[in-house]
C-alpha cells in the first residue's frame, strides 16, 4: 500500500501539477496587469478599514489571520529545511517564485469566494472553491465543487491535524520528555476552547495568535540575518546560483539537480501558502466586506508573510549556519541552525513558534474541513466533524506519521486540481470586474 500511494503522490505532485499551479498564478498575474505586485499597499490600508456596515461574520484582518493561521506552520519551519535539504539553496528561489504569482491566485481566489459566497442555516457566510464552481459556472461543472469539498474535508485532517499534532508531540517529548499523548491531549483541550466558537472564535484566536508567534520567529531570524549581514550578497548568489546550476554534493548534503531545485521549491511552496490549493478562500468568505476586490487585495497578502518573509528568514538563517550540509532534515536542521546563532535559547524559538503554529493551522483547518464537510452533508454534520475533529488530534499525536503525509498530499493535489479549472474558467470575470475598478479609480 505504501509503495502505491508513494507512487500516487509522486505523480500527482509531478511536473504537471507543478507546471499547471505556476502557470494558473502566471496567467492571473498577466491578466490582473500585475495588480497584486503595484497594490500592496491598498492591501495594507484595507486591512483596518472599517466594515460595520458591510456583510460578514469576521473583520477583513481577522479573515487573513485566520488564512495566515492555516498557513503559516510546520512548511515555515520543517517545509523550508526539507526544501534546502532535497533541492539544495535553489529551491528557495522557487519558493519566490511560486510566493510572487501565488499572489495573483491568492486574489482571484478571495475574490471569488466573497462575490460568490452564501448564507448558511445558522445565518453565517459561507464560500469558496465549493460554491464560486457551483455559483459561478454552469450546472455540468457541480461535480468539481463536491470533488473539492471532499478532498478537502479528508485532507484537513492530514496537513491540518494529524501532522501538526504529530509535529508539535515529536518535538515536545524529545526536548521535554513529556509522554506524546499528553501532548496531544492538551493540544485537543486547547483546541476545543477555540473551535467550538465557530469562526467568530477561530478568528479572534488567530489575530491574537499569529502576529505575536510571527513576531518573535521573526525578530529572532532577523537577528542572527545582521550580526552576519556581511554573508548576506554571498547567500543570496548561492541561491540565484543554485536554482539553475544544482547544487554539488558537500559534507552530509547529497547534492541536488535544477529539477529537484525547482520540484522541491515549488512544492514547499505551495505547502507553505497554500496557494491554488483553495482553502484559504473558505477563510476569506466569511470577512466583514462587499468587496471581492478589497478582500482579494487583503489575501494576496499571504504569500508576501507567509513566503517571502517567514519562509526567506528561516532559509537565510539555515543557509548562513552552514546546518544544512550536516545531513540534518526537517524542524532539527532549523533548529540547530538557530541555536548555532542564538546560542543557548535559538532552539527554543524553534520550539516555540513550531508548537504555537501548529497550533493555529489546527483551528485553522478545522474551519476549512468543517466548512467542506458542511457542503456536502449540511449543517447537521458540523457539530459531529467538531468532536471527530478534537478525538483525532491526540490520536495523529502518537501514530506513525508516513502514511498520513502521503494521504495528506495526495488529497491535497486533489483539492487543487477542481479549484485551478475552476480559477480559468472564471478568470474573465475577476479581470473584467478588476480592470473596472482600476478604471474608475
Amino acid at each position: 500500500m505504501d509503495i502505491f500511494l508513494n507512487h500516487l503522490s509522486s505523480f500527482l505532485w509531478g511536473p504537471f501539477t507543478l507546471a499547471f499551479l505556476l502557470l494558473v498564478g502566471v496567467y492571473l498575474m498577466y491578466g490582473l496587469s500585475a495588480y497584486p505586485l503595484t497594490n500592496v499597499g491598498y492591501a495594507l490600508r484595507s486591512l483596518f478599514k472599517k466594515e460595520d456596515k458591510e456583510s460578514g461574520d469576521i473583520s477583513s484582518f481577522e479573515s487573513l489571520m485566520t488564512a495566515l493561521s492555516a498557513t503559516v506552520g510546520t512548511g515555515n519551519i520543517a517545509g523550508v529545511a526539507t526544501a534546502i535539504f532535497l533541492g539544495g539553496p535553489g529551491a528557495i528561489f522557487w519558493m519566490w517564485i511560486t510566493a510572487i504569482f501565488g499572489m495573483a491566485t491568492k486574489y482571484a481566489e478571495a475574490f471569488l469566494a466573497i462575490k460568490y459566497r452564501e448564507k448558511n442555516l445558522n445565518g453565517e457566510y459561507v464560500g469558496g472553491p465549493m460554491y464560486y464552481i457551483k455559483n459561478g459556472l454552469s450546472q455540468k461543472f457541480s461535480y468539481l465543487a463536491y470533488f473539492f469539498a471532499l478532498f478537502g474535508m479528508i485532507a484537513a485532517f492530514g496537513i491540518g491535524n494529524g501532522v501538526q499534532s504529530n509535529s508539535v508531540a515529536q518535538v515536545v517529548t524529545n526536548e521535554f520528555e513529556i509522554d506524546k499523548l499528553t501532548v496531544g491531549i492538551v493540544i485537543a483541550f486547547l483546541v476545543t476552547l477555540v473551535i467550538l466558537g465557530g469562526i467568530k472564535s477561530i478568528g479572534k484566536t488567530a489575530s491574537k495568535l499569529v502576529p505575536i508567534m510571527s513576531l518573535i520567529y521573526i525578530i529572532g531570524g532577523l537577528y542572527i540575518i545582521v550580526i552576519n549581514y556581511n554573508q548576506i550578497p554571498t547567500i543570496f548568489f548561492m541561491i540565484i546560483e543554485s536554482a539553475f546550476t544544482g547544487t554539488a554534493a558537500s559534507g552530509g548534503f547529497a547534492g541536488a539537480t535544477i529539477w529537484m531545485a525547482i520540484r522541491f521549491g515549488v512544492s514547499r511552496g505551495v505547502f507553505s501558502n497554500e496557494a491554488g490549493l483553495g482553502s484559504s478562500p473558505i477563510a476569506h468568505a466569511a470577512a466583514r466586506t462587499n468587496s471581492p476586490i478589497k478582500q482579494g487585495s487583503v489575501s494576496m497578502l499571504e504569500p508576501l508573510i507567509d513566503t517571502i518573509i517567514v519562509c526567506t528568514i528561516t532559509a537565510f538563517v539555515i543557509l548562513l549556519s552552514q546546518s544544512w550540509l550536516s545531513g540534518v532534515n526537517g524542524a532539527a536542521l532549523t533548529s540547530n541552525a538557530y541555536e548555532q546563532g542564538l546560542p543557548s535559547f535559538g532552539k527554543y524559538i524553534v520550539i516555540f513558534g513550531l508548537v504555537l503554529f501548529a497550533f493555529s493551522t489546527i483551528i485553522g483547518w478545522s474551519y476549512y474541513g468543517e466548512k467542506c464537510a458542511e457542503f456536502i452533508f449540511g449543517n447537521r454534520i458540523i457539530m459531529p466533524y467538531r468532536i471527530f475533529w478534537i478525538i483525532i488530534i491526540p490520536v495523529g499525536a502518537v501514530i506513525e506519521l508516513n502514511l498520513v503525509w502521503l494521504i495528506a498530499d495526495i488529497m491535497n493535489a486533489l483539492m487543487a486540481l477542481p479549484n485551478l479549472i475552476a480559477l480559468v474558467l472564471l478568470s474573465p470575470i475577476v479581470f473584467k470586474e478588476t480592470r473596472a475598478y482600476l478604471k474608475n479609480e
